[in-house]
């Protein structure tokens, strides 16, 4: 029997999540054929038909979706319920196979908890892939250096996710996750061989977002939408500026989309924060928590994607001018 586990795409949280729905399954099945599929935030529906083309589906750590072949589900973020009908679709479930916590810190903790609760399932044997999905996606870190410098080895496998868009090679590497310690899998030969360029990149990085942050008042905004298409650190900016509130950033994500970044700086108090990032990007068509979210832009529709910025930046400013429309498709 074929298991399409879809999650969200170049996320460490989201594999981690991906391969413990794997372990859960194994436990209630045995060894069944999985398939790892990565889903990205955009406009509508999110899915593709072929993406519930198996046995059994599953998705963890995004969107919900209506679709009746969607046989479970486990979310934490905000924005989960995106589309007319999804919200009432969830609660009228009765399977006991759908579940969400926007108060999770992570996906895979949450799944961890729910199926020991529910269904006496054992996954402390990756207590660690877990500890550090709770550390890595609620951005639990003592300060901006740790996430920044990358010397632990779930910080490099974060970076390895965050940079791998080979779909073979994202698959392997959540199977990976389950067979292997952290500290051995980040000194795999394949995730090596993406990692030292990466690290070398990042440390360019540092000083790149340096020169292109613009600090107005608490929020820092930057583009780097003329660079190659790469993942960036996105805990760079408080590097620099520890006591900023906001970082609005666009950068460019697979098919040379532009991707928009919202976020609330994770070092300042949680009570403090006036806005919900997820809230602010739903328009869009994004999604998220309310302290990070994102949404995506086709590659050439630059000018609106900088307005998008500019509007968001303002608001967290302060300045509540109308926001570009949303009914104008950002698809």
């Amino acid at each position: 029997m074929a298991v399409h586990i879809l999650h969200h795409g170049w996320c460490f949280d989201g594999a981690a999540s991906a391969a413990l729905f794997a372990a859960f399954d194994r436990q209630r099945h045995g060894p069944r054929a999985c398939r790892y599929i990565p889903k990205d935030h955009r406009p509508g529906d999110p899915y593709d038909p072929a993406d519930f083309d198996a046995d059994d589906v599953a998705s963890v750590d995004f969107r919900y979706s209506q679709h009746p072949r969607l046989a479970w589900y486990f979310d934490h973020h905000a924005s989960a319920f995106q589309l007319p009908g999804d919200r009432e679709h969830f609660l009228a479930d009765t399977s006991g196979q759908k579940f969400h916590d926007p108060t999770a810190g992570s996906c895979a903790g949450y799944i961890a908890r729910i199926v020991r609760q529910r269904f006496a399932c054992d996954l402390s044997a990756h207590e660690e892939l877990i500890r550090w999905a709770e550390i890595i996606d609620s951005a639990a870190f003592p300060d901006p250096r740790m996430p920044v410098e990358l010397t632990e080895p779930a910080l490099l496998l974060m970076t390895f996710v965050e940079s791998n868009h080979d779909r073979e090679l994202g698959e392997r590497f959540i199977r990976d996750l389950l067979n292997h310690p952290l500290p051995v899998l980040a000194a795999a030969d394949y995730v090596q061989r993406l990692l030292r360029p990466r690290l070398e990149q990042n440390r360019h990085d540092i000083r790149l977002i340096a020169e292109a942050s613009v600090l107005d008042g608490d929020v820092l905004h930057y583009s780097l939408i003329d660079q190659p298409v790469r993942a960036y650190n996105k805990f760079i900016p408080y590097y620099h500026h520890p006591r900023v509130r906001y970082v609005v950033a666009l950068t460019r994500g697979p098919d040379r989309r532009i991707k928009l970044t919202a976020g609330y700086n994770p070092w300042l108090p949680r009570d403090a924060r006036e806005h919900s990032m997820a809230a602010l990007l739903e328009p869009y068509g994004g999604g998220g928590h309310p302290y990070v979210a994102g949404c995506t832009f086709p590659a050439d529709d630059e000018d609106r994607a900088v307005a998008v910025q500019r509007a968001i930046a303002a608001l967290l400013r302060g300045n509540h001018a109308a926001r570009p429309s949303a009914a104008v498709s950002s698809a």
